[in-house]
């Protein structure tokens, strides 16, 4: 599974810690693979199979921990991985992912992840600090590019969803509604964004790890099923209370009743 491929980062979390000995960068684009790669969160950028380059969904991250664990999220399907270094080799090694069924574009991507992420694979770091880019190349020439992102604060990210909960059942939006929805909270205890069809923007007072929100005003377009369908789902999370969790550049709202979403901070940063 694509998921897999991620862990190979992790490969490179078990080589050697940076230094200034040969193979050093020198913050001029210098490629190193001495870098550590763990504690770094590694959003993919792009996949490239047969010369033909794809640009990853939202939320497609690897982060690696410091057993050699890989674990992360494909834009979809979450996964953890081991994998084996030697060098700047990385050696894929069996991966567990959910199953959950995701938009046909993300599913072909994140199978086309699976098939060029196997075997041996090799690893370049290059860059410094927030600024450095990973890219994993398999025999053949095909690639996936990564770069390090910073975490993202709860207010002033437009947060796009990603994904729908109910209790312990977690789903993909429905279909032809991915990325059309959005929220951004603001220092103020504002909230404004995007049901997927309608805009709306009300109230949101944080405190602690509850987000309390007032009433919503939104427009009036009838928009086709889908979209009203996600709408109807992200109402009833965006409503009284609901509890949050952010994960580097994941957040995660519950509400009482057991609705969540799944968000992602843009990939470039902003």
């Amino acid at each position: 599974m694509a998921v897999s491929v991620l862990a190979l980062l992790t490969l490179a979390a078990c080589g050697t810690e940076s230094g200034s000995g040969a193979g050093s960068g020198d913050g001029s684009g210098t490629v190193r693979t001495d870098l550590p790669l763990s504690g770094v969160h590694w959003s993919v950028s792009s996949l490239t199979v047969g010369g033909k380059k794809t640009t990853a969904p939202d939320g497609a991250h690897v982060e690696i921990d410091s057993a050699g664990r890989a674990s992360g999220n494909l834009g979809c399907n979450r996964f953890t991985a081991d994998v084996r270094v030697d060098g700047d080799t990385v050696t894929v090694g069996p991966d567990t992912t959910t199953g959950m069924a995701c938009a046909e574009e993300v599913q072909r991507f994140e199978e086309a992840l699976g098939r060029t992420f196997s075997g041996e694979l090799r690893a370049a770091v290059a860059g410094e600090g927030a600024g450095r880019t990973l890219t994993l190349t398999a025999a053949g020439g095909d690639s996936i590019a990564l770069a390090s992102r910073p975490p993202a604060p709860l207010t002033g990210t437009a947060w796009k969803v990603t994904g729908l909960v109910s209790g312990d059942t977690a789903s993909s939006l429905p279909a032809g509604t991915e990325g059309t929805a959005h929220l951004t909270l603001g220092k103020d205890g504002s909230v404004e964004g995007s049901l997927g069809c309608n805009s709306f923007h009300g109230k949101a007072a944080v405190s602690g790890s509850t987000i309390t929100f007032g009433p919503l005003a939104s427009t009036r377009k009838m928009c086709p099923g889908p979209e009203m369908a996600l709408e109807r789902e992200l109402l009833a999370v965006l409503q009284d209370r609901a509890t949050y969790r952010i994960e580097h550049r994941t957040l995660s709202l519950t509400a009482e009743s057991g609705k969540g979403l799944d968000a992602s901070a843009p990939s470039d940063g902003k």
